[in-house]
């Protein structure tokens, strides 16, 4: 496989017409170096992107067989499930897996990504964390010819390979469902305003309820940060309205675990009163009461997609962007059946 060739001190040297000795000393900190002769050599570095451990330079001749895989965070049941089918296609294909979390920081994504290319993972797995809202880290990786693999959450300013469900459809499907049971003032809680698959999700919402004839309301939509103290407070001010909401689609069980909880500590009914459907289909979902009505995506066949087109890469000449879009399955349960 043809990659790009790494920048060498050669490189450097070469350019500012100087010796390969003076380069190594100025990277390495060496006091003997002139100051200005320090000062150019390590702005060109940066403008030529050298890196001392960076993937190519040990990809020559040679491979790590091991996949970076980075997430939000593994106490989501979505992603460690995503975890698990990574590492099996993985495994059947002679990789390891490489994994960290970001704790929804875009700063520790940044780190991650830096840690992993200094232990030279041959490519990477990612979804974006929720803090992330600059992108140059990500491509980065793509100018570098780095194979890279988005799920789940992306953004259409990164231009890679990336495995996602139809949400638009999915929440479509959802909202549908609750107004065939009656629910006429229906609500979203979203996920923050800048992800992607909430916008997506709440694109099919809207759909759902203008393509049957009701009225859209701004004021029965609500954006989560995927924490529990906010959706508790995000839930009680929609439901404290003059006319509160009587479904409600949740970008996550999470979030609907949380909203369930406020409903309840507010003596409301579920389904009587309010219904609920939501996303992920944890098997947490079917324990509650009333259990939770629940999207569910193909976790096996994302993460064996995801693997897939990341192993296409690491063995072509060059890198083309390919998408997957999965189905989706509404699991039909107590909590909107009105």
């Amino acid at each position: 496989m043809h990659r790009r060739t790494p920048v060498t001190i050669k490189d450097i040297a070469q350019t500012l017409n100087i010796s390969v000795s003076t380069v190594s000393r100025a990277l390495r900190g060496m006091p003997e170096i002139h100051p200005d002769t320090k000062n150019a050599i390590l702005k060109l570095a940066e403008e030529m992107d050298y890196q001392p451990n960076q993937l190519a330079k040990n990809l020559v001749g040679n491979s790590t067989k091991t996949i970076g895989v980075i997430v939000p965070s593994l106490s989501y049941y979505f992603f460690a499930s995503m975890l698990n089918s990574i590492e099996e296609a993985a495994m059947q294909a002679g990789y390891s897996v490489m994994v960290c979390q970001t704790n929804e920081s875009y700063l520790r994504e940044l780190a991650q990504i830096q840690n992993m290319l200094n232990s030279q993972v041959e490519g990477f797995i990612i979804s974006l964390a929720r803090d992330s809202l600059d992108y140059e880290h990500i491509n980065r990786l793509i100018k570098k010819q780095i194979p890279l693999v988005l799920f789940d959450r992306y953004t259409d300013k990164i231009e890679s390979s990336k495995v996602i469900v139809d949400n638009k459809q999915a929440a479509f499907k959802a909202t549908v469902h609750m107004i065939e049971k009656g629910c006429r003032r229906l609500a979203c809680l979203a996920g923050p305003p800048h992800l992607e698959i909430s916008n997506q999700r709440l694109d099919g919402f809207r759909e759902a309820i203008l393509t049957n004839g009701l009225q859209y309301e701004e004021q029965y939509v609500s954006h989560s940060d995927f924490t529990q103290e906010n959706t508790i407070i995000q839930a009680n001010n929609m439901m404290s309205q003059s006319n509160p909401p009587d479904g409600i689609l949740t970008m996550s069980d999470n979030i609907a675990f949380s909203t369930m909880y406020a409903l309840k500590q507010r003596g409301l009914r579920i389904p009587e009163d309010v219904a609920m459907v939501s996303f992920n289909n944890e098997p947490t979902c079917l324990y509650l009461t009333p259990s939770l009505t629940s999207i569910s995506q193909p976790i096996r066949e994302m993460g064996t997609q995801a693997v897939r087109l990341l192993l296409k890469q690491l063995e072509a000449d060059k890198i083309e962007p390919e998408t997957v879009v999965l189905d989706t399955q509404l699991v039909i349960r107590e909590s909107s059946l009105r």
